[in-house]
């Protein structure tokens, strides 16, 4: 089925609560209806909140608003997985010193809050104390017992067994249980998950009472633990992959007569799963039973629109789905995702109450599609149930169900059972061991703990019910912007300049469209080679260009690079730097901000130069064009604030004027390398123009194309043609430009060794002293502790280490990891390096693409000998021999090293060091990077801020990431340079920036020469 839910994506909030109000049966008398029967179930609720709301009560206290509640949080998602008693004695000193467990306990008589409080406040006395050596063992024990204690609340059993046993203790309720699991990083990790819901589906089958319809248990797959690439680009063999695993396990369900349900998941996995849904209901063999379906969220805009497709892809197969409403539980991350990706609009409702809305309208078109549909409404706020139990009236032949979480809700459904006994309730029943509850019952605190929760705000007995029990429609209606106030569009998260607009490459209309449009220029590349000298890459092959030998020269552009022409360029640049120079900031900056709208507007043909010429995957080639859009806004908005005419006024005695002004420098040569060809290209030109130098270019010889086409749009953009000028060739080229006369100042990004030698040859000219600005190379390294989430440690490896094939200066080389998780991350690490795809760089499935020629693979290979002599094997993505004759592909590659050391020199490509470390160790780790010299980026993944603080203070770094990747620096956000080997500072995409490429002028005048000082002798008293 072909997706009808693009359009509604990233539709105005406005638009999408106007459709769902338009198509909403809600009148003044509904209303008041459902106010009057939720506040009469909210007062019941609140009056037994003492023998059944305790873990409500606990949530409240310990509120995520609070540092107790953060702290509480960071505890459960961590301290039972740490292996080691150092790692977790830190991580609970760390946690539990700095909250006031004790703050507001006379005001509860709740025992579990006040023995938690307690508790909690004893353990952070007694490990502070005299005593806390012998008191650590027996205080780490009662801590992750009673972690345990609180996982319980929300996880019904260690096993599928416990957890069918505790079933017993509900009675009234159905059982659908979620066999819990992180997405499977490995294919490993995906058999043994299928494994679980396999062995889960038979033993519940076994224990169901086959005579019994109204208490038939059911099971929730989530399909991101049935495939470690559960992902758009890979949806050519996860959708097949997919399709088949749960078949397998539904022809299972059906056959103990179990409902089966397919769990949500993030946005830009929804088509996915419908595609894989509908595979399904065409499969002849799929068993038609009535309870197969799948779960949705109220939060996503397109939630609406879904159902009428749902509907007509079951009346199309003749089926009736059961859908299970949720609400959503990954909000957070689906805003800042949104906002990372820079998406037109957000795929989710930023208003809390428009969310509220969507339940209702899409609760509603459920309930009137019941010949279709088996609606489960997943709710735990009483004004939604008494909303959806009104507008149930207006459809009585259709078929129910309400469902809670198991930990979540009792209170609420226990006295709506009791007062409606014909109501359908089931509860969501989590089942696994604690090392794979952490990340849910983390999601469970967020959930349920924020402010906004009914059920943290129905404990609060200070809340009166019209401010708990507020109509979301009359809400909506009134609320004209209907969007969040202080929630922006991506577009604009940044206060003073537009964010660079990004693409959607998981909505796979706009993938589509991209991928044929970037397509198209791969024969107009080719036929514009003849235009510069340098090399192109074809299809990945090395091809040489040569100009030809009666090329002109013309001005803004420098075609042939020789000793002639390049004194050309420089006098050109002369004339006109002058002019240039004293240009308002304000035409240069707007100048800057016409390009960055060219470089937008040519998105598809600027992704095509960087995949054809320079081999980016599409991915790295779009954040590419993101990036240089945004140093080009950025450089702008800094211009204007730093350089206008007027200058900056300095203190001083009265009767006398004093004017700091930053003016430019003269001829600036910007020397960029292949691994970033349009964005530091771009970044170094335009920071020099902005700053009013002229400026002389030279790309890589790599990637001259890219360099050509930014140039021509630079010019376009009204950058004058004498200021301006390219000057593409070998190192032979930059050699001649940096030795000249002229040169006022040099810009360069590349090797540590190039950047000494021009730094000598910058020395040894007579002339003025010239600066140089200079981005090089780094041993970049990671170090990870015990208390680190080892699926985030191995996301992060491999998009840091393998992500644009390792040719990132900011890549890492070198990985620390504590002896304790060593093995068991290394292990994921190989698997997750096996379900790499390395490609030609046009296809969206290409992870790896080629490194950047002959020369670079060489390097490469001989290192990679090199490691077989001294280093043990981890793990090497599969490589099809057949690529090797179409380009310079290079696998992957994970070593164990013994020391840092034995690496000589950084390794510019896919090849990752692993080094193992004690935890008491970590001063010989710290003075080790220090030692090296270098100092861009370290990586650091900890749940201890006092060691994360450690290294930030101890490790001489340009740049430190924490519990995240290491690339992907954010222009303005994450300002990037190095120090020591790694660079000279300041750096790019900094406040500083812009003043390297400027020097200062202060104007002092004497306002009193002519007459005296008036403004002095005017002052009144």
């Amino acid at each position: 089925m072909k997706s009808t839910l693009s359009h509604k994506l990233y539709a105005p909030e406005a638009s999408c609560v106007e459709d769902m109000l338009k198509g909403l049966s809600w009148s003044a008398a509904r209303s008041q209806s459902v106010y009057e029967s939720a506040a009469a179930l909210t007062e019941k609720v609140r009056g037994r909140k003492r023998k059944a709301g305790e873990l409500e009560s606990f949530l409240q206290h310990y509120a995520l608003s609070t540092q107790e509640g953060l702290a509480l949080m960071c505890l459960a998602e961590a301290l039972l997985r740490v292996p080691d008693s150092k790692t977790a004695n830190d991580l609970i000193r760390d946690k539990i010193a700095a909250a006031d467990w004790l703050k507001g306990l006379g005001d509860t008589k709740d025992w579990l809050v006040k023995a938690s409080g307690v508790g909690l406040s004893l353990c952070s006395f007694t490990l502070d104390s005299l005593l806390s050596r012998l008191g650590e063992p027996v205080i780490r024990e009662a801590m992750a017992q009673a972690i345990r204690i609180m996982g319980g609340q929300f996880v019904l059993g260690r096993t599928i067994d416990e957890a069918i046993k505790r079933s017993q203790d509900y009675p009234l309720y159905r059982m659908s249980y979620d066999m819990l699991g992180e997405g499977a990083r490995t294919a490993e990790d995906a058999e043994k998950y299928f494994n679980n819901y396999a062995a889960a589906i038979e033993a519940i089958g076994k224990s169901a009472d086959p005579k019994s319809n109204a208490r038939r248990p059911g099971i929730s797959v989530k399909l991101s633990a049935l495939y470690p690439r559960y992902e758009v680009a890979q949806a050519h063999r996860c959708v097949p992959a997919l399709k088949e695993k749960v078949k397998i396990l539904a022809q299972a369900a059906a056959a103990h007569n179990l409902s089966f349900t397919v769990d949500a998941e993030e946005t830009e996995r929804l088509e996915l799963s419908l595609q894989i849904i509908e595979a399904l209901l065409s499969d002849p063999d799929f068993p038609n039973w009535p309870d197969f379906g799948l779960a949705i969220q109220a939060y996503q805009k397109r939630c609406f629109a879904l159902i009428d497709r749902l509907s007509d892809l079951a009346r199309t197969h003749k089926r009736r789905l059961q859908v299970r409403l949720v609400k959503g539980a990954y909000w957070d991350g689906e805003i800042k995702k949104a906002q990372v990706k820079s998406t037109p609009d957000y795929p989710v409702f930023t208003r809390k109450v428009n969310t509220d809305l969507s339940y209702l309208a899409c609760a509603e078109k459920m309930l009137k599609n019941g010949d279709v549909f088996y609606p489960m409404f997943a709710t735990h706020n009483a004004y939604t149930a008494a909303a959806i139990l009104d507008i149930a009236r207006d459809y009585p032949a259709t078929d129910f169900e309400f469902q809670r979480l198991h930990g979540m809700g009792e209170a609420v459904y226990d006295i709506l059972l009791e007062q409606k006994p014909d109501i359908k309730v089931s509860v969501y029943a989590p089942v696994g061991p604690h090392s794979d509850l952490l990340a849910y019952l983390v999601r469970r605190l967020l959930e349920n703990g924020a402010n906004s929760s009914f059920v943290n705000k129905v404990m609060d007995d200070r809340i009166a019910l019209p401010d708990l029990l507020i109509d979301p429609v009359e809400n909506a209606r009134q609320h004209s912007t209907k969007t969040h106030g202080k929630i922006p569009l991506p577009a604009h998260i940044y206060n003073d300049r537009k964010n660079s607009s990004g693409i959607d490459l998981n909505d796979e209309p706009t993938l589509s469209a991209l991928i044929t449009k970037i397509q198209s220029f791969k024969n107009k590349i080719y036929l514009a080679a003849p235009l510069v000298s340098g090399t192109l890459r074809k299809d990945g092959i090395k091809q040489d260009i040569l100009s030809p030998a009666d090329r002109t020269h013309k001005v803004g552009t420098v075609y042939t690079a020789s000793h002639k022409t390049i004194e050309l360029a420089f006098e050109t640049a002369q004339d006109g730097f002058e002019k240039w120079s004293s240009t308002p900031a304000d035409i240069r900056a707007t100048a800057l901000e016409k390009f960055a709208d060219l470089l937008e507007f040519h998105h598809a043909e600027l992704m095509a130069l960087c995949v054809y010429e320079a081999g980016k995957t599409i991915k790295d080639a779009h954040l590419e064009i993101r990036e240089a859009v945004d140093f080009c806004r950025y450089y702008a908005q800094q211009g204007r604030k730093n350089f206008h005419e007027k200058g900056s006024n300095l203190p001083g005695p009265s009767g006398e004027s004093n004017i700091l002004h930053d003016i430019g420098r003269g001829m600036f040569v910007c020397i960029s390398p292949w691994n970033f060809p349009l964005a530091i290209f771009t970044g170094q030109i335009t920071a020099a123009l902005m700053a009013g130098n002229a400026v002389i270019a030279k790309p890589a010889e790599q990637t001259p194309l890219i360099a050509f086409r930014t140039v021509q749009l630079l010019h376009e953009a009204g950058i004058p043609a004498n200021i301006l000028h390219l000057l593409p060739g070998d190192g032979a080229v930059g050699a001649h430009m940096i030795a000249h006369k002229d040169v006022a100042g040099v810009a360069f990004t590349g090797s540590t060794e190039v950047a000494k030698i021009i730094q000598r040859s910058l020395a040894a000219k007579n002339g003025p002293i010239v600066p140089l600005i200079a981005e090089t190379g780094g041993q970049n390294a990671m170090i990870v502790d015990s208390s680190a989430l080892p699926e985030q440690v191995v996301d992060d490896v491999i998009l840091s280490a393998f992500g644009s094939t390792g040719q990132r200066c900011s890549a890492l080389r070198v990985l620390f990891l504590q002896n304790d998780i060593a093995d068991k991350i290394l292990h994921m690490l190989s698997g997750a390096m096996a379900e790499l795809v390395i490609g030609h760089p046009e296809k969206i499935a290409t992870d790896i693409g080629p490194v950047i020629d002959m020369e670079a693979l060489s390097i490469l290979n001989r290192h990679h000998q090199a490691l077989d002599g001294f280093g043990k094997k981890i793990a090497q993505t599969p490589l099809d021999e057949r690529l090797t004759e179409t380009g310079n592909y290079f696998a992957p590659c994970a070593y164990e090293i013994p020391a840092l050391d034995t690496l000589s020199r950084e390794v510019f490509g896919p090849v990752l060091h692993v080094i193992r470390f004690k935890a008491s160790g970590i001063d010989e780790v710290i003075a080790d990077i220090n030692k090296t010299g270098y100092g861009l980026t370290l990586g650091v993944h900890s749940r201890i801020e006092s060691f994360q603080k450690k290294i930030a203070q101890s490790i001489r770094a340009g740049n430190m990431y924490v519990n995240r990747s290491m690339i992907g620096a954010v222009v303005g956000t994450q300002p990037f340079g190095g120090m020591g080997l790694s660079g000279t500072g300041p750096k790019a995409g900094g406040p500083h920036y812009l003043k390297a490429f400027s020097t200062e002028k202060v104007i002092t005048i004497d306002t009193t020469s002519a007459g005296g000082n008036t403004s002095l002798v005017s002052l009144e008293e």
